[in-house]
């Protein structure tokens, strides 16, 4: 899923998506184990996936904006204020 899609995810869904997520990935890490599977893809997938939305659940839980267009934080930068 892109992250303007999960940016987009209300609260409920987004802890929702990450329950999936994550049992969708212990029945891949499962499988991979038992050697039915050779999913090393989809792990890394799934892996990035429940990061990237547990840091917008974080982010709204502290109220901070996303990255803009050129990855810059939305908040300022206090190096050059003086």
């Amino acid at each position: 899923m892109e992250l303007n899609k999960i940016r987009s995810l209300s609260d409920e869904e987004l802890t929702a998506h990450e329950k999936t997520s994550a049992e969708q990935l212990f029945r891949l890490r499962f499988q991979v184990s038992m050697g039915q599977n050779d999913g090393v893809k989809k792990l890394r997938q799934l892996r990035k996936e429940i990061a990237q939305i547990k840091t917008v659940a974080r982010e709204r839980q502290l109220g901070i904006g996303g990255a803009g267009k050129d990855g810059a934080t939305a908040t300022t930068s206090k190096k050059g204020a003086r």
